[in-house]
């Protein structure tokens, strides 16, 4: 599959925790914890389990940047 979005990161599934119609997906991406927010009927329909091999596409608007000071 072909994507326009650049962001794409390949990380692993670490949990998934479905609330009544939204899972958060917790991921690792190379020691980086990601996490996911999608429908509960996605994770159904991809698949989704502890172990899974995932790309996360980020496609956003806004990037927000803070300093340390």
């Amino acid at each position: 599959m072909a994507l326009s979005a650049r962001n794409q990161i390949p990380a692993t599934v670490t949990s998934i925790n479905s609330g009544e119609a939204i899972a958060n997906v917790e991921l690792d991406a190379g020691g980086v914890r990601l996490v996911a927010s999608i429908t509960v009927e996605a994770v159904r329909q991809l698949g989704l389990a502890q172990g899974s091999n995932v790309t996360a596409v980020i496609k956003a608007s806004d990037v927000i940047l803070a300093t340390s000071d």
